[in-house]
């Protein structure tokens, strides 16, 4: 009964991280989320890994509840099939957390080493790695809960997503251990913790990179166009209609339309609609780019691409991390027979390759991303040094009115305040926004309504402490940590007498 009560405020524990992230931004829930793990692992030592599992699934479940909208409401997936493959992923990444808390309580540390040590460095490391295996999903990792409106964020541009993750995990280990303490250790404590979160302060004031050239104006396209229509060939005509009618309105140095905006393969289009496009942005002075599917050189795949409506070869980024199940199929041997269940076009993507060089559009040179890709912050590094500003188009329409396009945005707030470069986003149902280098939303156009956001941004230059080092310090640092303590703790075990 005891532990059935403690798995229950594991579930509570965990489900309430959902409200610590965008679009609620309670940063304070997460460590306070991440305490309560802790605290519980420590009263259940022995079954700690299933009261980390309980936390896990619940968090991951509460948050990612939208797979559940995509499968189902949009995809058509029948609720009997769409309600067990949506817990499917939550039921994988909860290993991470019963992992963590299995490996702290396990070894055999001084209290100060488990929760100032142990439980920082395991936390980091075990949502490091579900950032990469099976080709990794990092969102709802917990350093994305502080971004913009904790002090933790200012940590951001000097170590990146990972070292905000392990500052939230040290702050939920110093509140275990501080009613553990003497005065004077909880003084210290205390003060040290003011410390770090006082710096972080400190550190979102710092500009890492500087202005180059002078601001230039955008339009960032919203077409609101459903899921259910997008791809239906009924309304091809309408969604031309609708972006040739937004590019010949628009005045702006720059327009971007959203991921696949255009419904067809680039070599599908219309005769003349892309002369069309390409005139009437001509005549306002306006370069324009636009998300398409386009073949591949050798026509045996295709690629999620951005494409550059120039006369000059229409230069193209593709995109290269992609989403597993949705645009590519593992395992089609296995699990390719689900497909005739959903309604999924162009589920099976070719990856658009690594160390894509920018666009040049409007005087500046613009780094691409399309969608999911904008939760890889050390991929972006590479082609970020090369730009001076960064742009992500998506299509969120497979999320309906879920938190799954706040939790994007989110995801995009880090990858500015990791370059210190504008982070430009059209989306086509929200949420389209420009972002400032320091990761606060310049100006967002309203969810699900037919806009067009237009603004002013700046062209950066220069390199942000991130984007010299990428993740290794931190992901190093918490290796080499962990490994001592390891190491510590199997020599306390061999030290212990034997009963």
């Amino acid at each position: 009964m005891r532990f059935l009560f403690g798995l229950l405020t594991a579930i509570f524990a965990g489900a309430s991280t959902v409200y610590s992230f965008a679009p609620y931004r309670l940063f304070w829930l997460m460590p306070l989320a991440l305490a309560a793990l802790a605290e519980l692992s420590v009263r259940f030592e022995k079954r700690a890994f299933w009261i980390g599992y309980a936390w896990g699934l619940a968090a991951y479940l509460a948050n990612f509840y939208w797979i559940y909208h995509s499968l189902h409401d949009i995809a058509g997936m029948p609720a009997p099939m769409a309600l067990p493959i949506t817990a499917l992923l939550p039921a994988y990444l909860a290993l991470y957390p019963g992992l963590a808390a299995w490996i702290t309580v396990r070894l055999a540390l001084p209290r100060a080493l488990r929760w100032l040590v142990t439980f920082p460095c395991v936390w980091t490391l075990t949502e490091w790695l579900r950032s990469w295996v099976f080709t990794g999903f990092p969102w709802g990792q917990a350093g994305y809960s502080q971004i913009t409106e904790s002090p933790l964020a200012g940590y951001t541009s000097v170590g990146g997503i990972y070292a905000v993750t392990a500052l939230v995990a040290l702050s939920a280990g110093a509140l275990v251990l501080m009613p553990r303490l003497a005065n004077r250790g909880r003084l210290t404590l205390l003060t040290a913790a003011l410390a770090v979160w006082s710096s972080g302060a400190f550190l979102k004031t710092v500009d890492w990179t500087s202005p180059v050239g002078k601001p230039f104006s955008v339009a960032l396209a919203q077409g609101n166009i459903p899921q259910e229509m997008k791809w239906d060939p009924a309304n091809f005509a309408h969604t031309l209609r609708l972006y040739y009618t937004q590019a010949a309105t628009t005045r702006a140095d720059l327009m971007l339309l959203p991921e696949t905006a255009l419904p067809l393969f680039l070599d599908d289009l219309p005769s003349g609609y892309l002369t069309m496009l390409k005139g009437s942005a001509d005549r306002q002075g306006m370069a324009l780019a636009t998300g398409i599917p386009r073949r591949t050189p050798d026509n045996r795949g295709y690629l999620n691409a951005v494409v550059a409506i120039t006369t000059e070869g229409m230069p193209y980024y593709a995109k290269d991390h992609l989403v597993p199940f949705s645009e590519f199929i593992p395992l089609r041997w296995l699990i390719g027979g689900i497909y005739q269940f959903m309604n999924m076009p162009l589920a099976d993507f070719t990856p658009g390759g690594q160390s894509q060089t920018p666009l040049a559009l409007a005087g500046q040179k613009i780094a691409f991303n399309v969608c999911y890709e904008d939760g890889f912050g050390e991929e972006l590094i590479g082609s970020a040094k090369n730009a001076t500003v960064l742009a992500n188009v998506s299509n969120l329409a497979w999320f309906g009115r879920s938190n799954a396009a706040s939790q994007q945005l989110q995801l995009s707030q880090a990858r500015s305040m990791e370059t210190g470069r504008y982070m430009l986003r059209a989306t086509n149902t929200g949420m389209t926004a420009i972002i400032r280098p320091d990761g606060e939303v310049g100006s967002i156009a309203a969810p699900f309504t037919e806009q067009i956001l237009t603004g002013y941004a700046q062209g950066r230059t220069g390199m942000t402490p991130y984007m010299k080092t990428g993740n290794l310090p931190v992901i190093a640092g918490c290796a080499l940590l962990f490994a001592g303590m390891l190491a510590l703790g199997v020599r306390r075990r061999r030290l212990q007498p034997e009963a």
